[in-house]
């Protein structure tokens, strides 16, 4: 998937996944208790600083920070745009 937006320099922005609805157990979360997911999907990547590559790319599934990123909407749809080194993990 290609969006019209390209992040600058150490930035990429992130397709955050849905949160959960159940349980292990089974049990249905309410809206109100749900957390916001902390797992999502690289669709666009900067191109890094002169003296540190990226490590990540468009379409790795990354785990970061509850609070990390800015919510931005493009075309309708909302992605994260976070720095590199707000990404924990890549999945």
């Amino acid at each position: 998937m290609a969006i019209k937006i390209k992040p600058l320099a150490d930035r990429v922005i992130v397709e955050a996944q849905a949160a959960e609805e159940k349980t292990a157990g089974g049990i249905i979360i309410p809206d109100t208790a749900k957390e916001k997911p902390q797992r999502g999907k690289i669709v666009a990547v900067g191109n890094g600083k002169p003296d540190e590559p990226m490590t990540v790319k468009t379409g790795d599934t990354v785990l970061y920070g509850k609070y990390a990123g800015t919510e931005v909407s493009v075309e309708g749809k909302d992605y994260l745009i976070m720095r590199e080194s707000d990404i924990f993990a890549i999945v």
